[in-house]
């Protein structure tokens, strides 16, 4: 059996997409993302969830890159890593800027 590998393009734009895929992330991006930075507090203010699940949360955005977050005793400052959005734009503009209208329809 032949294995195929992915570009490193394909994993970090899938690791990506999988931070993004909840609901709860996306709100805490789209929150970031209007602001230099804000600490945890304020970000648990404008959700409906528990301090825990905003905390699961981060964790998963801070993992895969698209936010950074640093302690600032007593409390954690979050923003959003301009780097890695930026990486993150591009590579979901590439992925669906395909010109599909010169390919026949499947159904």
């Amino acid at each position: 059996m032949e294995t195929k590998e992915y570009t490193t393009d394909q994993e970090q734009l899938a690791r990506f997409a999988k931070a993004m895929g909840h609901p709860a992330r996306i709100a805490i991006l789209n929150f970031l993302a209007k602001q230099n930075c804000c600490f945890f507090g304020d970000i648990h203010e404008v959700l409906p969830i528990s301090k825990a699940t905003v905390s699961q949360h981060l964790k998963e955005l801070k993992d895969s890159g698209l936010i950074q977050g640093s302690i600032e005793p007593p409390k954690v400052r979050y923003c959003i890593n301009r780097e890695n959005w930026a990486i993150a734009k591009n590579l979901f503009v590439r992925l669906f800027d395909h010109d599909n209208t010169k390919k026949n329809s499947c159904c």
